[in-house]
C-alpha cells in the first residue's frame, strides 16, 4: 500500500526541493519504489516529460533521484511568469491558460482534482511519494482554495513535515510563528519538523529545538548542515545559479534576462573546470574578456529583447562579435540573434513585430502550437551525439539556417550560423549535458579541459546529498510519519 508524505516550508527557498531530493535517494536505496510530486509550482526552468508535457525542472531532478524519467503527473500545474501580474497555467504538462494572479486565485481550486487525479496515479504506481509544498503554509491569506500547502494535504489526508531555514536568521520565529497562525486542523498535520542550512557548531541549537518543540508540539527530527555540494544540481531559481562558485579563468557571459527561461543549459558549464560562467545582472556592461556570451531562452522572448536593448548590452555584443568573440543564442536567445520577431497572433503582447539584434540572418514568427518534444541530435562538423529538449513557440527560417549545425534524429536541419561559425543559434536545450561535444566545444574556442561526465557529477551529488541527510535527520522516523 502506498504511503506518502509532504515536506513543506516556512518560507520560500528553505531547500525543500533538495530535501526531496534527498530523501528520493535514501528511499531508493532502501528498495522503496518512490516518486517525486508537487501539486503546484512557479518556475521559467521547465523539463520535457517522457508523456510530451512539461514540469518543474526541480521535480525532474527529484525523478532521477528516485530513478524515474520525469512525467507531467509529478508536477500537475506549473505556473510560468509572463509578467510581473500573469502567467502561464500548464496543467497536466499541457497548456491550460494564461492568466492574472488574482484570476488564477479565483479559479485554482477548480484544479485540485486534477491535482488529486495525478497524486492518485503516482500513488497507485508507487511505495511512497514525496510531496514539495510550495511557498509557506504561513501565507493564510491564500489558503482558501490552496492546492499547493495545507489545502492539498488536508485532502489527501496527508503528514507533514515543515522546514525551516536558518541560514536567513529568526528559524524559530518562522517555525512557531507558523504554528501560531494555521488553524488547529491544519496544525494538526504537521507532525515534526527539520531545521536547514545549519553552519557551524549545531550543538549550540540544542535548546533552540527545545524551544521550538515545547511551543508547537512538533518533534524534531534533526538539524541539517548546509550541504556545499548543491551548486554542482541543477538550480531551479536563477538566484541559486547566480550564487558564487567555482570558476576558472575561461569566461562565458549570460546577461539575465527578465523572463529568462530554460537556463539548465548553463549548469554543465558552471560544472567544466576552468570555465566561469558569469550572471550579468541589469545595469552592468556585458565583460570584455568574455570569450562567449550566451544568450539563454526566454518566457517572453519581445519583451526580454527591450530590457536586452535598455541594458546597452545589443552595444557590448556588437563590440563583443568586431573582437573575434563567439556569441551562441537558445531557444528565445536565439530568435533575438535574428533580424526580426514577427508576433502576427499577440501570444506576447501588442507588439507585433521587433526588430532583432541583426548577428545572423533570420526571421522567427511565433505561433501559438507550442513544439515540446525530446530530442536527439548530431553536430555536423564532428559527429558528435547531443541529447536535449525542444520547448519552444514558433520557427526561425533564413540564410543563416542554411549553416544549420546540428541533424536531428528524424532528418531534419536545426540550428543557424554566421559563415564563420563565430555566432550560433538553436532550439534545442540541453545540449551541453553531452559530454564530447561540450569538450570539443569549448576546445573550438579556447579552452582545453579534462574529460569530464556531467551525468557522473550528477549522480554522485545526489549520493552525496541523500548520505548527507542521511547523517543529520532521523530519516527512519521521517517515513515511519508517512501514510
Amino acid at each position: 500500500m502506498s504511503r506518502a508524505v509532504m515536506i513543506q516550508g516556512a518560507g520560500s527557498n528553505v531547500g525543500k526541493s533538495l530535501i526531496v531530493a534527498g530523501l528520493a535517494r535514501a528511499a531508493l536505496r532502501r528498495g522503496l519504489s518512490v516518486a517525486p510530486f508537487k501539486p503546484q509550482n512557479m518556475s521559467n526552468n521547465a523539463a520535457v516529460t517522457v508523456d510530451g508535457g512539461e514540469i518543474g525542472r526541480a521535480q525532474a531532478l527529484q525523478a532521477r533521484a528516485a530513478g524515474l524519467a520525469p512525467q507531467t503527473d509529478m508536477n500537475p500545474v506549473l505556473l510560468k511568469p509572463e509578467t510581473d501580474t500573469g502567467a502561464q497555467i500548464i496543467v497536466q504538462g499541457q497548456r491550460f491558460a494564461t492568466l492574472k494572479a488574482r484570476d488564477y486565485g479565483r479559479q485554482k481550486a477548480q484544479l485540485l482534482p486534477r491535482v488529486l487525479e495525478s497524486y492518485r496515479r503516482l500513488a497507485a504506481a508507487h511505495d511512497l511519494v514525496l510531496v514539495e509544498g510550495a511557498g509557506s503554509p504561513a501565507e493564510i491569506n491564500l489558503r482558501a482554495g490552496d492546492i499547493a500547502n495545507m489545502g492539498f494535504a488536508e485532502a489527501a489526508g496527508m503528514p507533514v513535515v515543515l522546514v525551516g531555514d536558518i541560514d536567513r536568521g529568526g528559524v524559530i520565529a518562522q517555525l512557531v510563528g507558523t504554528h501560531a497562525v494555521l488553524s488547529a486542523a491544519d496544525r494538526d498535520l504537521v507532525k515534526s519538523f527539520i531545521i536547514n542550512k545549519f553552519r557551524g557548531d549545531v550543538t549550540l541549537f540544542d535548546s533552540g529545538l527545545t524551544e521550538i518543540e515545547t511551543r508547537t508540539g512538533w518533534s524534531s527530527l534533526g538539524v541539517l548542515p548546509f550541504f556545499d555540494a548543491a551548486w554542482r544540481l541543477p538550480a531551479e531559481d536563477v538566484m541559486d545559479l547566480a550564487a558564487p562558485r567555482p570558476g576558472g579563468t575561461f569566461k562565458i557571459a549570460v546577461p539575465r534576462l527578465r523572463r529568462i527561461a530554460n537556463f539548465d543549459d548553463l549548469d554543465p558549464l558552471s560544472a567544466t573546470p576552468g570555465v566561469s560562467v558569469e550572471i550579468i545582472e541589469p545595469g552592468r556592461p556585458l565583460p570584455g574578456d568574455a570569450a562567449l556570451v550566451l544568450i539563454p531562452g526566454s518566457k517572453s522572448t519581445i519583451s526580454d529583447l527591450e530590457h536586452f536593448r535598455a541594458q546597452g548590452w545589443d552595444i557590448d555584443l556588437a563590440a563583443h562579435v568586431r573582437r573575434g568573440g563567439h556569441v551562441m543564442g537558445i531557444c528565445g536567445g536565439f530568435q533575438m540573434l535574428g533580424r526580426r520577431i514577427l508576433d502576427p497572433h499577440g501570444i506576447e503582447g501588442e507588439v507585433r513585430e521587433a526588430a532583432g539584434l541583426g548577428l545572423l540572418d533570420v526571421t522567427t514568427t511565433l505561433e501559438p502550437a507550442k513544439t515540446l518534444a525530446l530530442t536527439s541530435a548530431t553536430e555536423t562538423a564532428t559527429g558528435h551525439a547531443v541529447e536535449g529538449y525542444e520547448i519552444h513557440l514558433g520557427t526561425s527560417s533564413g540564410p543563416d539556417t542554411d549553416h544549420a549545425w546540428l541533424a536531428l534524429a528524424d532528418g531534419r536541419c536545426e540550428g543557424a550560423s554566421t559563415a564563420d561559425g563565430r555566432v550560433r543559434g538553436t532550439y534545442l536545450h540541453g545540449l551541453f549535458t553531452s559530454d564530447a561535444f561540450r569538450r570539443a566545444y569549448l576546445d573550438r574556442l579556447g579552452q582545453t579541459s579534462e574529460p569530464m561526465s556531467y551525468d557522473t557529477g550528477i549522480e554522485t551529488t545526489l549520493d552525496a546529498l541523500a548520505d548527507h541527510i542521511e547523517g543529520h535527520i532521523d530519516v527512519d522516523a521521517l517515513l515511519a510519519t508517512a501514510r
